[in-house]
């Protein structure tokens, strides 16, 4: 179970990106936050922003078209 989901499906680079980290900034740290997106870019983007964020991914895995990916919030 997640804390927040945000639905990005159908937003194109750099948009999910964006949401997701407007998303975690409203997260506690330990919080977590589960992002679909279905943007071809979006697995190795929202990869990439976790880690330079210095957050944890906790999943990450593609399902079809889609993205789906669970980051836990570590710091502030």
């Amino acid at each position: 179970m997640t804390d927040k989901t945000l639905d990005c499906t159908g937003l194109f680079c750099p948009e999910p990106v964006f949401r997701t980290r407007m998303a975690l900034d409203d997260l506690k740290p330990g919080q977590t936050l589960e992002v679909h997106a279905d943007d071809p870019a979006a697995y190795e983007d929202l990869n990439r922003l976790a880690e330079r964020l210095g957050h944890t991914v906790v999943t990450l895995k593609k399902e079809g078209e889609e993205t789906v990916i669970v980051i836990m919030k570590n710091k502030n």
